[in-house]
């Protein structure tokens, strides 16, 4: 079915063209490059999965509950509309807000591969161009898998948000190279880490359990991607230059943390755009959500060298400042851990599934004898 035909609202025009602008720089030098970057293209090749058989696709997702979280974390939950709606209300809700979420990871894996794209194409050190060749193939099986999750197992598409929109458009209409990593990279890619893991963590439903810890093997590769060349790149840079960037930084956040209310969801239902964003505020959940949410790109922006007295302040003010002293690397480290251990288990399973249907066999066997 078209993609179209499934949008809960109008999308309006099924394209959206971002002026380009920058320049595309060529590298005559072929030497070995940095090793760090080397050896995180070597992983990124060694790593490449195949969507369609490395996930259960057969696992049965029902759509009215595609991922199983509990009713807490519905932003409708205590309050006055929550006790008049009926069980097809709340089954129609937790499909919506499903579909939601699901949505925006599809048209943000979208923006991250024609940014990852960008990046090839601008960034000046060819070892960061194979780099990010492997991220652009990566970045479009994530959108092929959420897409077909959407269309087979959802049945519902909503239109990207429209501040998500924005910060993508501003990343790509900026000339300057660094700006898709910074983005992409530490924003977007941040705090898509974040969202996945708190759903990866919560969810009790296999399928999406299983896409969720696959897509963060392939993240977590990409944050330290852009971590390891803007704290390069930005050891060069003036004070104004950084402030500059910081600037977008701080931008960037506040738009991140507006697009997480899922207003279009609650305006579907009747509710006005005002009071779904009260309802949002209220939220006891959310508010939690949206503090894990920026667990992954503070202490990377501080990592890349962008902690002025500015942005620093902002982020006090988003209550997020102390994460800045969070554990990049061992966020990373248990993001690959899960999915090799979800891989482990899943395998083990499988064998021991196919030794029992061999011995069943083996017994009919003896005994038609």
């Amino acid at each position: 079915m078209p993609t179209h035909e499934l949008y809960a609202k109008d999308p309006g025009d099924p394209q959206w063209q971002v002026p380009a602008s920058g320049a595309a720089r060529f590298s005559w030098e072929y030497d070995d490059g940095r090793d760090r970057l080397l050896a995180l293209y070597q992983k990124g090749k060694d790593k490449q999965w195949d969507g369609t058989k490395r996930i259960d696709w057969d696992l049965e997702v029902d759509p009215y509950d595609p991922l199983g979280v509990p009713d807490e974390a519905l932003v409708l939950y205590d309050t006055p509309y929550w006790s008049k709606l009926t069980e097809r209300d709340k089954s129609e809700l937790r499909r919506h807000y499903a579909s939601w979420q699901f949505s925006q990871f599809l048209h943000g894996e979208q923006g991250a591969m024609v940014c990852a794209a960008r990046i090839v194409e601008s960034v000046p050190d060819l070892d960061a161009k194979f780099y990010s060749a492997t991220q652009t193939m990566d970045e479009a099986r994530h959108a092929e898998i959420y897409s077909r999750f959407l269309h087979e197992k959802v049945g519902m598409v909503y239109p990207i948000n429209d501040n998500l929109q924005s910060l993508l458009g501003d990343t790509l209409r900026d000339s300057r190279w660094d700006m898709p990593y910074l983005g992409m990279q530490v924003l977007i890619e941040g705090l898509a880490l974040a969202a996945f893991g708190m759903l990866r963590d919560t969810t009790d439903k296999p399928l999406p359990k299983q896409i969720l810890a696959y897509v963060m093997q392939d993240e977590a590769r990409h944050v330290a991607f852009g971590r390891m060349a803007l704290r390069d790149y930005y050891k060069q840079l003036s004070e104004a230059e950084l402030r500059e960037r910081e600037e977008f930084v701080i931008e960037g956040c506040y738009l991140m943390r507006d697009r997480l209310k899922g207003t279009e969801v609650l305006e579907h239902f009747g509710i006005s755009a005002k009071e779904a964003d009260a309802f949002s505020e209220q939220s006891e959940y959310l508010k939690l959500f949206r503090q894990l949410l920026f667990s992954r790109i503070v202490p990377c922006v501080k990592d890349i060298g962008l902690w002025g007295e500015r942005l620093q302040r902002a982020y006090v003010d988003m209550g997020v400042f102390e994460l800045g002293d969070a554990n990049l690397d061992l966020l990373m480290a248990e993001d690959e851990e899960i999915a090799e251990k979800l891989d482990a288990e899943r395998f083990a399973a499988e064998e021991a599934e196919r030794t029992a249907e061999v011995a069943e066999a083996i017994a009919q066997g003896a005994a038609a004898d």
